[in-house]
């Protein structure tokens, strides 16, 4: 979502000039794979994150067989790009089919695909998203249920991802809802309420978010999903000074 003027690969340059040590993306079999290897490390960049591309439906198990190719061939992608996590999404609601249906064969699509990801050694990490501005008629929008379903798949290396702006314009309780679960989490994505712009945009303190996901202990990445109103390199600058403050970096 930042950089996007630019040629994919060179985003990457752009990531490492503005100070930061990762990056992450969405879908993978548009890109160029070694193209993102070569220069990812021509930068001495990670890949945090990217999305399992697949075409089931985690909520219709009829289509398990679509997700688990989907997920044998991104740990491919994964290990080739050196990426520790896999994005899962579960697919809208389908009408007609009770909730507690869909649930059930979400659980039991990420417990067949947790032997995958634990012998690869790669996290899934499950994402709730609103259904209030972005994404009408997705099933999985809060993050209780998503902390339910890990508990229920009960594998170390599936994770939720807890995105901080879709889940202010859900249920916000943001911290308290963090750091009673930071066990249960494998990644962030970060974002302002409203529209979705770069933090300190918007309502949420992004201050006191930031120091209390620091002080729960958190060692993974925070992922930088909005879309700038400032120059992109400004923008990413300010987010910088808002998660470390005291940080003696000059830019």
């Amino acid at each position: 979502m930042i950089f996007r003027e630019q040629p994919f690969l060179d985003r990457i340059d752009s990531v490492a000039e503005a100070g930061y040590s990762a990056f992450e993306f969405w879908g993978w079999r548009s890109k160029d794979i070694e193209g993102i290897l070569q220069r990812k490390r021509k930068c001495g960049l990670d890949v945090s994150v990217f999305g399992v591309d697949h075409r089931g439906r985690l909520v219709d198990y009829i289509t398990r067989d679509e997700f688990i190719r989907g997920v044998r061939d991104s740990i491919e992608v994964a290990h080739k790009v050196e990426c520790p996590s896999l994005i899962v999404t579960v697919g809208n609601e389908m009408e007609g089919v009770p909730r507690s249906k869909q649930h059930e064969s979400i659980v039991k699509c990420l417990e067949e695909a947790a032997r995958l990801v634990e012998k690869a050694d790669v996290t899934l990490v499950l994402e709730p998203l609103n259904i209030l501005v972005d994404h009408r008629g997705y099933y999985l929008y809060s993050s209780a249920e998503g902390f339910q379903i890990l508990e229920e798949v009960n594998s170390p290396n599936v994770r939720l991802l807890y995105d901080i702006y879709h889940q202010q314009v859900t249920e916000g309780n943001l911290i308290d809802t963090i750091t009673k679960n930071m066990g249960s989490i494998g990644h962030f994505h970060v974002a302002d309420v409203p529209g979705r712009h770069e933090p300190g945009t918007g309502e949420i303190n992004y201050v006191n978010v930031f120091r209390s996901i620091d002080e729960a202990g958190y060692e993974g990445f925070v992922g930088l999903e909005f879309r700038p109103l400032a120059d992109p390199k400004e923008a990413l600058k300010e987010v910088m000074h808002i998660a470390c403050p005291s940080s003696p970096v000059q830019y």
